[in-house]
């Protein structure tokens, strides 16, 4: 139902207000299993993206946000709940791995899945080094991976603003990335950094941003 609701009404009407920018929509297939691998500026680029996206698109959101107590904690459920919010506990490996299983059951019922490479909202909007869970979520899937390149997000609402504001944004899509040819090597670490480290090379020349060859901080507000 708030599915619905966000796609029909708050959609178009955030569409109006911020006109964003968007660039190789086509790359997004239609229907089928497909991941999306953006860069993470801001708390709104879980919104931007379903924003832009005719399909329905899930994401792995932080555990902490399906735990609150009281009514606060209630509505936070729902609201990322009824988005098709996975929620995923960092640095937990099986709870990590319970996560990504239901990710891929979506993919394997053909839906369309979102994930950060970077793992967390880059601080210093640099684009920083990926985690391999996208990498294995792709082996394991089969799906194609389309890079995603967002820009601008950090203006609308930086790390310490509570509310957006209104500031261009730009979302760029790149031609899906497969990775056939390492079918059922999900279990080798090298070939899962070169995975990932490709995507993150194309998600690198969407956005634009600099690089930084080291993770963000696990302790980064999503």
């Amino acid at each position: 139902m708030l599915y619905t609701v966000m796609k029909r009404v708050v959609a178009p009407t955030a569409r109006l207000v911020y006109r964003p920018r968007v660039e190789g929509l086509e790359n997004v297939p239609a229907d089928g299993p497909v991941i999306l691998a953006p860069n993470h500026l801001s708390f709104i680029d879980s919104v931007v993206i379903p924003m832009v996206v005719p399909r329905r698109v899930s994401f792995l959101a932080k555990a902490e946000y399906f735990e609150g107590k009281g009514v606060k904690g209630a509505l936070s459920r729902y609201f990322f709940g009824s988005l098709g919010h996975v929620p995923v506990r960092r640095g937990v490996g099986r709870a990590a791995r319970a996560s990504l299983d239901t990710a891929k059951d979506i993919l394997d019922h053909g839906g369309a899945f979102a994930i950060y490479p970077e793992g967390t909202r880059s601080l210093d909007g640099r684009l920083h080094r990926g985690r391999t869970g996208v990498a294995r979520m792709a082996l394991e899937s089969g799906a194609p991976v389309v890079p995603v390149g967002i820009i601008g997000t950090d203006q609308v609402q930086p790390v310490d603003r509570r509310l957006p504001r209104v500031r261009p944004i730009t979302v760029r899509f790149g031609e899906p990335l497969r990775f056939d040819r390492y079918a059922g090597m999900q279990e080798s670490l090298p070939v899962l950094r070169s995975i990932t480290d490709e995507i993150v090379y194309r998600i690198l020349e969407l956005s634009e941003q600099e690089y930084v060859d080291s993770y963000q901080s696990s302790n980064a507000a999503a």
